[in-house]
């Protein structure tokens, strides 16, 4: 079985495993696991933060900063397709009485400035009191440009507003954005502010137009669980008693952030690998549907930035097609309209996914074109 599935699904490491196992413990209610603390810690000191909370999950992380940020009848601009507002069961509006204020999101993944101005409510009790402007990056797979978000963050700033990222996969927006620079694709990035490429500095860069950021550690980190949410010692004060209400606080949950600690420390750099492999798995797909496809009966996969191919499948052959790779054990996600109009499946490479695990899903693509091309 060959999962593309998300990066949720990656197993930790035999490394990883024995880093759990050795963790010490104690006790996170009463702040005294020694590896949660490290955990926190050091990802706070890495992504230019005052502090940072473990939590279960980047729903939770998400949630948390909201809460911490927003009291009831407040509200935050959030993008249609941020997974704040699309993916995250409501909780914002269901647990905090916040009222998400959602906009349509561009084609690459922006919701355009002056959307966003226009939608931040006057001071006037007919109306929320807007609080927050909530980004993802990436989004969808794509990577929002730094002076985008400078722009964002000015015109928070200028506002009165604060700002939260939910950056699950943000160290895969870093890697992108260094490999813009070390190629000297520097559009999106105009000011050249900084030239660095090292991708622990890019997400600290990114994350300091944020005054709050989630960071999963459970998907191209490849730890078996767990997010961060990271913001100022006031902001995780706050958040931390937020968990306390929402059943998430943890007892010797140091062998879950020993995880984590060794994917911040060995797993950063090697997601230039997944963004590799995404590549080759969408110009093989491309390939072999202009190869060996029908006219009408064939698929796109498109470019991606990250670890994300999204494939668009033509209505002909899309039953038969996803049955054919579940036959085969090749699992992605897909359903008709999620991602577009039509079937689109989601591919996604991750920690567990090798050139073999690509090359053998091609052929099992290759193999339905060809046996259907004999009917």
């Amino acid at each position: 079985m060959t999962d593309f599935r998300s990066d949720t699904v990656t197993r930790p490491t035999a490394a990883m495993r024995d880093a759990m196992a050795r963790a010490e413990v104690g006790d996170d209610v009463f702040g005294d696991d020694p590896t949660i603390n490290q955990l926190q810690a050091q990802a706070a000191q890495l992504l230019g933060f005052e502090d940072a909370l473990f939590a279960t999950s980047g729903t939770q992380t998400n949630l948390l900063g909201l809460l911490a940020h927003c009291e009831r009848g407040e509200e935050a601009i959030v993008g249609q397709q941020w997974h704040t507002y699309k993916w995250e069961a409501g909780g914002m509006a269901v647990l905090g009485s916040i009222q998400p204020q959602p906009l349509e999101n561009e084609a690459d993944g922006t919701i355009a400035l002056s959307a966003i101005e226009a939608a931040i409510k006057p001071d006037d009790s007919h109306f929320a009191i807007t609080r927050l402007v909530v980004m993802e990056n990436t989004t969808g797979g794509k990577v929002l440009p730094m002076d985008y978000l400078r722009e964002v963050r000015a015109l928070a700033t200028r506002r009165g507003l604060a700002t939260h990222l939910d950056g699950a996969r943000l160290f895969n927006a870093a890697i992108e954005v260094g490999a813009r620079r070390t190629a000297g694709r520097l559009e999106g990035d105009r000011h050249g502010l900084t030239t660095t490429t090292d991708p622990r500095a890019v997400a600290r860069e990114i994350c300091a137009q944020f005054d709050s950021v989630s960071v999963c550690l459970s998907k191209g980190l490849g730890a078996p669980v767990g997010s961060l949410l990271l913001g100022s010692r006031p902001l995780i004060t706050r958040a931390r008693r937020w968990r306390k209400m929402l059943g998430g606080g943890m007892r010797q949950a140091g062998i879950l952030a020993a995880g984590g600690l060794h994917a911040l420390d060995h797993h950063i750099d090697r997601l230039a690998d997944d963004h590799a492999l995404a590549q080759q798995l969408s110009d093989g797909l491309n390939r072999v549907a202009q190869t060996h496809a029908r006219p009408g009966e064939g698929l796109h996969a498109d470019t991606p930035q990250t670890n994300i191919v999204f494939v668009r499948i033509d209505d002909a052959i899309a039953t038969d097609f996803a049955a054919h790779l579940l036959t085969h054990g090749v699992r992605s996600t897909g359903s008709v309209g999620r991602y577009g109009s039509g079937l689109v499946q989601r591919w996604v490479t991750h920690l567990d996914v090798g050139p073999a695990e690509v090359e053998r899903a091609l052929q099992v693509v290759q193999g339905f074109f060809e046996t259907r091309s004999k009917n």
